[in-house]
């Protein structure tokens, strides 16, 4: 019934910009008689208002004749049929479309280009490549042109050929390029990932430098700098890098902790990490710095004020992962008679902390227990965050 309320309108707008079409046509030029094309759509009208849809589209098909005025309509419908999930059928129509003798040239680029997005759709990315590739090289429209690299840039992306969607990438003019910048840091930051993987940490930079043009990945850039930094052991380098993250985005200090502990560890500088461990506590708010500074703190002071901090902690921000931790702290300096309870209690909640998500896209609301630069439901880029709130910082 969705569908039909969603195919309804669009059906009713090719009609009847046929038959308006059709009575403004020359009726002195051979054509099929036109008591059989008002037949015909009738009937189409008729299969639409019952909704028969897939009748309907079929004696619209028939009704409609193939020139320039009617191209747009049988866009249309292959369009129809491609988001229906009835690739074939779009496909059909497009390469019959293209067999034809009369077609003009922008006409032919517009069906080209139609069946590029029919292949990349049903997965036969070599066949949408090789399509867009020679609608780029062709003389076409300047709006043809950037729906076929927006599309190619798409497809790269998909199958993960980074360098190929950045070249892509450079023939677009600035403006549109500026609005692919979140996306393009993303890529060059891709390529990055795999020269870190392989040691190749002058490589990683650069990449990361050429991210830095791009508006966008600022988080990810800064992470990884401070990786490569952290391999290379220049400690001062990478605390700098990982200082910026707060900045960019103050959902992400968790995931900078373990780093910092581990430079503040390399420098001895244990008292500057408790430091600005508070100044982040005060700025930028989480669970993750306030277990940390709670660990800390049972090293030095014992298990008793570490767990009388998080209690005070916890009535300004609470959280699972927060009362779990006091709970183990309650379990080692508890009485012997309530420590069964408590690690009872503790086996519950810790099965409620394992069970929830971790990260959540804030595009699309997908959530996992991984970082995911790349969301991959919504196939957005830099979306997907640290949960906050009593179930996750």
């Amino acid at each position: 019934m969705n569908d039909s309320l969603f195919i309804i309108p669009l059906f009713l707008a090719i009609a009847i910009g046929w038959w308006l079409g059709r009575r403004q046509q020359n009726w002195s030029l051979k054509r099929r008689p036109v008591q059989s094309l008002n037949a015909e759509y009738f009937t189409g009208l008729d299969y639409l208002l019952n909704e028969n849809v897939d009748q309907a589209i079929e004696s619209f098909i028939r009704a409609l004749e193939v020139n320039s005025d009617t191209i747009p309509a049988h866009l249309a419908l292959a369009k129809l049929f491609r988001r229906k999930g009835d690739v074939e059928r779009a496909i059909q129509i497009h390469q019959n479309l293209l067999a034809r003798p009369d077609l003009t040239r922008t006409d032919f680029m517009r069906v080209q280009m139609a069946l590029a997005r029919d292949y990349y759709a049903v997965g036969l990315l070599d066949r949408a490549e090789n399509l867009l590739q020679e609608i780029i090289k062709s003389q076409t429209t300047k709006a043809t042109r950037h729906n076929a690299l927006s599309l190619l840039i798409r497809l790269y992306e998909k199958e993960s050929e980074w360098q190929q969607a950045l070249e892509t990438a450079e023939k677009l003019s600035v403006d549109e390029r500026r609005k692919l910048g979140n996306e393009l840091a993303h890529y060059c930051c891709e390529l990055a990932e795999v020269a870190l993987q392989r040691k190749q940490f002058q490589v990683a930079t650069q990449f990361l430098k050429k991210a830095d043009a791009f508006d966008g990945a600022k988080v990810r850039m800064a992470l990884m700098n401070a990786r490569i930094a952290m391999s290379m052991g220049q400690w001062k380098q990478a605390l700098r890098h990982l200082k910026q993250i707060p900045q960019y985005d103050k959902l992400f200090v968790s995931e900078i902790i373990p780093l910092l502990r581990k430079c503040y560890s390399e420098l001895g500088q244990n008292g500057e990490y408790v430091s600005y461990l508070k100044v982040l506590l005060g700025q930028a708010p989480s669970t993750s710095v306030m277990i940390e500074l709670a660990n800390i703190m049972q090293q030095e002071q014992g298990s008793y004020a570490a767990g009388a901090f998080i209690t005070e902690e916890l009535k300004r921000r609470p959280s699972v992962k927060g009362f779990n931790r006091l709970i183990d702290l309650h379990i080692e300096y508890g009485s012997e008679s309530a420590k069964d309870s408590l690690r009872v209690l503790r086996g519950l909640t810790g099965q409620l902390e394992a069970s929830k998500p971790v990260y959540r896209c804030n595009s699309c609301g997908f959530s996992g227990r991984s970082l995911l630069w790349h969301c991959p439901s919504c196939k957005q880029w830099g979306t997907t965050k640290p949960i906050q709130g009593l179930e996750g910082e």
